[in-house]
């Protein structure tokens, strides 16, 4: 009959179906997020050394209210606002580059798998994601005290730097001493997986 196959089909299914791969979807998404993120988290370095945690930029990096992740949108339908009180102005969604950082550096972490049985917390890029985390976590309770001077941060500062070298080199981005962080970018979904 004409519509028997000679040949089995065969598929493959999930994530790396057809041409796109979790990769570089993931470095589109947050490449541009973590790369800002870390270029605060630098420019807090000077502030650092000085042990002043009372610092603009140790503060705006922690700071709530600090970044604009979600930019508001206007909520009108074809140009016509239909709300009663005729205010169509969405809301922003605004949080700190931290927590900002701590999601978009697990994510990307997380699309570093090659193995789909494996559990988030066991891939590499997670591990250093988390210790990093947990150093970060640190200097953030003591930036909240708000210390002129304060001798242990900077420790932990310089442990974070480390680990955060570490992941870096793990998601496939430059060290954090390669000059590359030192302008700011974009942290819209980029139009491309390259570092730029």
């Amino acid at each position: 009959s004409p519509f028997l196959l000679t040949e089995p089909a065969s598929a493959s299914g999930g994530a790396t179906a057809g041409r796109y791969t979790t990769i570089p979807i993931a470095k589109r998404r947050y490449y541009g997020r973590v790369q800002q993120a870390v270029h605060e988290f630098l420019m807090m370095g000077p502030d650092m050394v000085q042990q002043d945690m009372t610092a603009a930029k140790i503060q705006y990096f922690f700071d709530p209210e600090g970044v604009v992740v979600v930019p508001a949108k206007r909520k009108d339908v074809n140009g016509q606002c239909t709300k009663k009180d005729n205010d169509c102005r969405g809301k922003e969604i605004r949080d700190s580059r931290w927590n900002d950082m701590k999601a978009s550096m697990y994510l990307l972490g997380n699309a570093f798998r090659t193995d789909q049985q494996k559990p988030p917390d066991r891939l590499p890029t997670v591990k250093a994601a988390k210790a990093f985390f947990k150093e970060v976590d640190l200097i953030e309770k003591n930036v909240k005290k708000k210390k002129k001077k304060d001798s242990d941060t900077p420790a932990a500062y310089a442990t974070a730097l480390d680990i955060l070298d570490v992941y870096l080199d793990l998601v496939e981005l430059p060290p954090i001493n390669s000059g590359h962080y030192d302008k700011e970018f974009d942290t819209l979904v980029g139009e491309s997986a390259r570092i730029t």
